[in-house]
C-alpha cells in the first residue's frame, strides 16, 4: 500500500461508464475505498457539469473537471470557470450550419442541440444498446438503463455562456477539415462516439483542456503533478496523461493513446479502475470485502 495520498482524475465515458450507461460494481467500490483511505478522487470529463450521469455522481467524488477543462470544482469551491468568446461560438455555429453538420454546444449547466441531433442520438443509443446487450445484461440491472438524453434547442442557448461544442458528421475527415476552417485559436480533436461511418469531434479554445484544468486544481490544492493519477480512454485525455505523474489508459482506448499514457489497465467492465488502483497501492484487494 502507498502511504502517500494521491489525487486521482477519472474520465467518465469509456472509463467509469461503459456504453454510456453501465458502471462496474468494482468501480464504485474502488472510488469509495480510495476516498476512505484519504485519497482525493475527481471526475475529469468532456461532458458539461449539468450533463454528468446521476449514477456516476452518486458514487461520490471530491470534485470535477468538466467541459474538457473549462470548469473545475473542488468540493463546493469553483477553481476555474472559462467560456468561449461569443464571437468564437458564433464562428463555430456558422461553420457547422454552412456544412449542414449536426452539433451540440455546451454551457456548464447543460447541452443545446442543433436540428436533427435529438433523433440522431436516439437512434445511436438504440443501436449501441443492441450491440452491447450482452455487456449490459452482465453488469447492469434492467432498471439501470438510462433514458435517451433530452437536449434544449440550440436557439435557446445563451451564447455568452458556452464552453465547448461537439459535432457529428458523415464526413470521415471532418475533424481535420474543422480544425483548418476554424483556425489555430481553436482546439479540435476526435470525439469518443463510436460511429459506424463518418466522424465526430470536440471543439474548444486553444489552451483549454483537461490538462490545464488539472493544473488549476493542483495549484489550488498545493499538490504536485507527481501525486496525480489520470485514467482515461479518449483523445481529450491526452493532456491529462501529459500532466499527471501517473497516466493510465483503459484497455478499450486507441493503441496510440495507450502508448501516450504508457500504462494500460483492463477494460471498463473488467474491473479496470479497481485493478489500476490496486496496482498502484491506492486501495487494497481486501477493500472488496
Amino acid at each position: 500500500m502507498t502511504s502517500e495520498p494521491r489525487i486521482i482524475f477519472l474520465d467518465v465515458d469509456g472509463t467509469i461508464l461503459a456504453h454510456g450507461e453501465t458502471i462496474a460494481p468494482s468501480t464504485v467500490a474502488a472510488v469509495r475505498a480510495a476516498r476512505a483511505r484519504g485519497h482525493l478522487v475527481l471526475l475529469c470529463t468532456g461532458r458539461a457539469a449539468g450533463d454528468i450521469n446521476a449514477r456516476v455522481l452518486d458514487i461520490g467524488f471530491d470534485g470535477a473537471i468538466s467541459n474538457g477543462g473549462a470548469l473545475a470544482v473542488v468540493g463546493d469551491e469553483t477553481v476555474l470557470a472559462e467560456t468561449m468568446p461569443r464571437a468564437a461560438v458564433e464562428q463555430v455555429i456558422a461553420y457547422f450550419d454552412a456544412q449542414g453538420t449536426r452539433y451540440f454546444i455546451q454551457s456548464h449547466d447543460g447541452v443545446y442541440a442543433s436540428e436533427g441531433v435529438r433523433a440522431f442520438i436516439a437512434d445511436f443509443i438504440a443501436e449501441r444498446r443492441r450491440r452491447h446487450a450482452e455487456d449490459l445484461s452482465t453488469v447492469a440491472l434492467a432498471e439501470d438503463v438510462v433514458a435517451a438524453p433530452r437536449f434544449t434547442p440550440v436557439e435557446e442557448a445563451d451564447l455568452d455562456r458556452i464552453a465547448k461544442a461537439v459535432f457529428v458528421s458523415s464526413d470521415p475527415d471532418a475533424v481535420d477539415k474543422t480544425q483548418r476552417a476554424l483556425g489555430e485559436d481553436f482546439h479540435v480533436i476526435p470525439g469518443s462516439m463510436p460511429l459506424p461511418a463518418g466522424s465526430n469531434g470536440e471543439v474548444g479554445m486553444r489552451g483549454t483542456n483537461k490538462g490545464t484544468g488539472i493544473q488549476a486544481v493542483l495549484a489550488h490544492l498545493g499538490r504536485e503533478a507527481s501525486e496525480a493519477v489520470g485514467i482515461g480512454d479518449s483523445w481529450n485525455d491526452v493532456e491529462m496523461f501529459e500532466v499527471c505523474g501517473t497516466a493510465i489508459a483503459m484497455a478499450e482506448a486507441d493503441p496510440e493513446l495507450q502508448t501516450i499514457a504508457g500504462e494500460v489497465t483492463t477494460g471498463v467492465l473488467d474491473d479496470g479502475i479497481w485493478n489500476a488502483f490496486v496496482r498502484h497501492g491506492i486501495i487494497d484487494p481486501a477493500d472488496a470485502a
